[in-house]
């Protein structure tokens, strides 16, 4: 009779600095486990188990809207759908690479380090389509075809590259300053995030002081809601820093964080449709038509630029071993025995 027999999880003080996170004292996978073991660890209660089935079920489920939106509003003929489409593609790329990343994390201390170079280039692309998509339908009608307005997109691509480049950069110097790393990652998330909600901001604020008729705001703000939760997540690593090893596979901080940034995900998808819907008419009497290179371009041309932000880090860690982690092979012949 066949039998699955998984491997062995292990202890914090079983495999390198590289490899543990912060208050998570059980349930780790073997330091250099191979793609069969990441795989099969998918149905095992890992502690990282839950963080990849998080992201993994929402980007197919981002992927349905993105062929539902795109049959329904007929992108073929109308231009103005575009940059909806180009943020919905970017909403599928970014959990689906947190997803891999975080099962095939555990291959090697290098292999580690790749993985999430290309998680946080898919966020930054994921802030890129937002940006993309705020220019085209949230923009306050005060600042529409203004200089902020025009370089707004141009800007933010800009920003892709900069945050893909700083957090990236983070890795290699969390070994020796930890907290420097850890600050450094989140300005990279955050600065781009605070920038690209800036008309949003505004927009709400006036709706705030004289109120306004847009059925979207009830979902803009429950977005950014969550958005600052998975930030305070992210930041914090609570609940698992204040009981450390009650929170190994259920409940840790990096769990809340994967699900409350696709609930935001979701409220900011639906507040964008209903802008783009709601203020189509004034829009479109107001702005030129999106044009291939706005809606499409600028996020194929930042792809581009994070593959190679990604390629020349990943060298590094080739050319500089010592960056890839101290500890990158355990030092006890226990650890390195693959469990049968």
């Amino acid at each position: 009779m066949l039998s699955l027999k998984l491997p062995r999880l292990l202890s914090t003080d079983q495999v390198p600095k590289v490899f543990r996170e912060q208050g998570i004292l059980f349930g780790y996978r073997h330091p250099s486990s191979s793609a069969t073991d990441c795989i099969f660890s998918l149905f095992q209660m890992t502690n990282e188990t839950i963080n990849i089935w998080t992201h993994f079920l929402p980007a197919w489920y981002f992927l349905w809207k993105l062929l539902a939106f795109s049959c329904a509003l007929d992108a073929q003929k109308d231009t103005y759908t575009w940059p909806f489409l180009a943020y919905l593609f970017t909403c599928c790329v970014y959990p689906l690479t947190s997803s891999f990343a975080h099962t095939f994390s555990t291959m090697s201390g290098r292999a580690r380090h790749i993985c999430y170079f290309f998680d946080y280039g898919a966020l930054a692309l994921y802030s890129l389509g937002s940006a993309v998509a705020y220019s085209t339908y949230v923009f306050p009608e005060e600042w529409l075809n203004g200089r902020f307005h025009i370089y707004f997109v141009s800007i933010a691509v800009l920003n892709t590259a900069i945050s893909t480049a700083l957090s990236c950069y983070s890795r290699l110097t969390e070994m020796e300053q930890p907290k420097f790393s850890k600050a450094l990652r989140t300005l990279a998330f955050a600065y781009p995030y605070l920038y690209d909600s800036t008309p949003l901001f505004y927009r709400l604020h006036l709706c705030a002081l004289s109120g306004c008729p847009d059925s979207s705001v009830p979902a803009h703000y429950r977005h950014t809601a969550f958005a600052w939760l998975t930030c305070f997540l992210f930041a914090t690593h609570l609940p698992e820093r204040l009981a450390p090893g009650r929170f190994d596979y259920i409940g840790h901080s990096h769990q809340l964080f994967h699900i409350c940034g696709i609930i935001g995900t979701h409220f900011q998808m639906e507040a964008l449709h209903m802008d783009m819907m709601d203020r189509r008419e004034w829009l479109t009497a107001s702005l030129p038509a999106p044009f291939f290179s706005q809606a499409v371009g600028s996020v194929a041309a930042s792809t581009l630029i994070s593959l190679a932000i990604i390629a020349a880090f990943s060298a590094t860690l080739y050319s500089v071993p010592l960056l890839a982690g101290k500890e990158d092979k355990p030092r006890d012949k226990h650890w390195l025995k693959k469990q049968n």
